[in-house]
Order: structure tokens, then C-alpha cells, then sequence
């Protein structure tokens, strides 16, 4: 049985050096390889233009080098544009970007599938197929910044990770790809441009404080009182709002950069005076912003989005509180494109 190959892209810049110094090649060729494996239009080895035929056989014997493709494009009443990225095995995940007046954003996916179990989103309904590689989120940013260009004749501004996946349970991937993405490999853009929403995975936020990472944290919060977010979001179970409120804490003060917690609000659920007034509580604590996220129905019928009335009573008892919001409408529903919405029928 011939062996299993490794993608030339999985390979640290200090591996491939070793490699090829061992092999009796220049050093300064792992550069031009690098710079070669971060196109998206390259396929193969042999489009490697500018290295000599002994090194492309030796790459071409040892390596390979897998690829995306846009499977599937969707377009919205809006402008919001949904793809679905076929990757190199055959499995597919999806990815959207979204036009506003002075920015497009893309909003990317760092599982195929997803490995948490929240009642009131499509996606959590998948099976975790497996993360994507660092190499694979790169090529979903790349594809899609390509995109940008082309529908908007502009480059990506802003990347949110929340599509696909909990990006904190595919940490190290995601942290490298973000570093592929910021760099002069990459497109250049600022990590304050870029956010990561985990649903709370607590030990991990710490360790991204330690780690000192350069980008924007969100928070998918739902409910500040135990019982109820146990209830929608079953996997919260295993990380209480207590270690989660402490490790959001460890984080501010690590970083000194404040967290957005991203809150829907549901008829009979969390529509109280006691959600509220547990919300207020946690951003006292905590350096905050909360974004009210308009709810998309994903045919669940315990879930509802709440009447207007207690949409404004959130907004105006957190601006009492002195504590920033913003209510966020959905782009792209119609396509399915919107938060909780990305169901992957493919």
C-alpha cells in the first residue's frame, strides 16, 4: 500500500527548511514554495513556475497539495452571498459574505459540521465531520476575498468566524490560519479586523488570553441564568456561567479588550425582567457589548423570536445600565445564510 501523503501546506516553514536542506535543495526554495502554496489557482506542483524539475519531481513524490472549490453560489435579496466550499475529500462547508455600506464581511467555518449541540441553531444539528486544517480555513478566506473583488470590487474588511464549527474546539487551526491570513501571504488585513465567537468554552478563552492573541473575542451568551442556557444550549453543562464569567474576567484583564456578547431573545424563554437584570449583572463584571441578534426560525418550534416590546425593554434597561447595544438585523435569510441558518444541505 503506497503511503499517505502529507499536504505540502501542513508543513511548518521550519520542517520544510530541514526537508530540504537534508535533500540537498537551497533554502531560499522553501520561501518561493511557500509563496507558490498560498494561490489559490495553483492545482499542482508542475504550475510552480519558477522552481527547477529535480525539486517539482521531489514535491510531486513526497507531497501533495489539496484545494477548495466553490461548489455552489446563492445570492441574496440583500446582497449577502452564500457559498458552499467543496474541500479536497469531497465534504462541503459553507461560508457567506455580507455587504454593508463601508465594509464586507466574511463570515467563515472552522468545522465541517459542528461539534457543540445548541437547540435553536441548524448547524449544531450536523455531526462533526472533522476540523478544518489551517491550510483549509486560508483557502475559505482566500476564495472568498477572490469573491469580494469580483461582486464587490472590493477586498474582504472584516472575517468573523462564525459560520461552521466552534473555532475554540479547532484552536490551534484557527490561530494558525489567522496568522496565514494577517501576513503578507495572506491578504494583509489588521487582526482588529477580525473576530472569534466561541459559545464559551472557558479553558480555552483563557488560554487564548495567555496566548496574547491580537483578535477580537465574541461570546454567544443567550441567557445569563444557568438553568435556562443548560436548556438551549444542552453542551453548557461542562462549562458553567461561573468559570465562563471568570475566565471572560482573566481575559479582559490579560488583554484589555472588551468582549461582545452576542444575545438572541425568545418568546417564554428568555423574555423576562430576570433575564435582563442577570445580562446587566455579567456586564458590570465584564468590559462589555451586547448585540441583540434578530432570532431565524430554523423550523424548531420551541423557539420563537419575543415581541418587540421585550426587544426595547433589553435596550433600554442595558442603556440605563450604561452598557452598550446594538441590535444586529439578520442579512441573508432568504438564502439561509443567516446567523444559526447554515444547515449545509449539500
Amino acid at each position: 500500500m503506497s503511503k499517505s501523503l502529507d499536504d505540502i501546506r501542513s508543513i511548518s516553514i521550519e520542517s520544510l527548511n530541514h526537508i530540504l536542506l537534508k535533500n540537498k535543495f537551497p533554502l531560499y526554495r522553501s520561501k518561493q514554495i511557500k509563496n507558490w502554496t498560498t494561490k489559490i489557482d495553483i492545482k499542482s506542483f508542475d504550475e510552480m513556475l519558477n522552481l527547477p524539475r529535480d525539486l517539482i519531481n521531489f514535491l510531486k513524490k513526497n507531497f501533495k497539495l489539496n484545494h477548495a472549490e466553490i461548489l455552489s453560489v446563492q445570492k441574496s435579496s440583500d446582497k449577502t452571498v452564500k457559498y458552499a466550499i467543496k474541500l479536497h475529500d469531497g465534504l462541503v462547508i459553507e461560508s457567506v459574505l455580507i455587504p454593508s455600506n463601508d465594509r464586507i464581511t466574511a463570515c467563515v467555518s472552522s468545522q465541517v459540521g459542528c461539534s457543540l449541540d445548541c437547540n435553536f441553531c441548524a448547524t449544531s444539528q450536523l455531526k462533526r465531520m472533522r476540523n478544518l486544517e489551517a491550510y483549509e480555513i486560508f483557502d475559505q478566506i482566500m476564495i472568498l476575498n477572490k469573491e469580494s473583488i469580483n461582486y464587490f470590487s472590493s477586498s474582504i474588511s472584516n472575517i468573523v468566524f462564525m459560520g461552521m464549527g466552534e473555532p475554540l474546539l479547532n484552536y490551534k487551526n484557527v490561530i494558525e490560519s489567522i496568522d496565514y491570513i494577517t501576513s503578507d501571504y495572506g491578504i494583509g488585513i489588521s487582526y482588529k479586523k477580525i473576530t472569534v465567537s466561541t459559545s464559551g468554552i472557558s479553558k480555552m478563552i483563557k488560554k487564548m488570553a495567555d496566548d496574547n492573541v491580537k483578535f477580537n473575542l465574541a461570546v454567544s451568551l443567550h441567557s445569563a441564568i444557568e438553568h435556562t442556557r443548560n436548556k438551549i444550549m444542552p453542551f453548557s453543562k461542562s462549562f458553567p456561567i461561573k468559570d465562563l464569567v471568570e475566565s471572560l474576567e482573566y481575559w479582559y484583564e490579560k488583554t484589555k479588550r472588551r468582549i461582545t456578547f452576542e444575545y438572541l431573545i425568545w418568546n417564554n424563554i428568555n423574555d423576562d425582567f430576570n433575564h435582563i437584570n442577570a445580562l446587566v449583572s455579567i456586564c458590570k463584571r465584564i468590559p462589555s457589548k451586547i448585540n441583540l441578534i434578530e432570532y431565524n426560525s430554523i423550523g424548531n418550534s420551541n423557539f420563537e423570536s419575543a415581541d418587540e416590546i421585550w426587544i426595547n425593554n433589553y435596550l433600554n434597561i442595558l442603556k440605563d445600565n450604561k452598557i452598550p447595544v446594538s441590535i444586529r438585523r439578520s442579512r441573508g435569510k432568504d438564502i439561509q445564510a443567516a446567523c444559526g441558518q447554515l444547515a449545509n444541505k449539500h
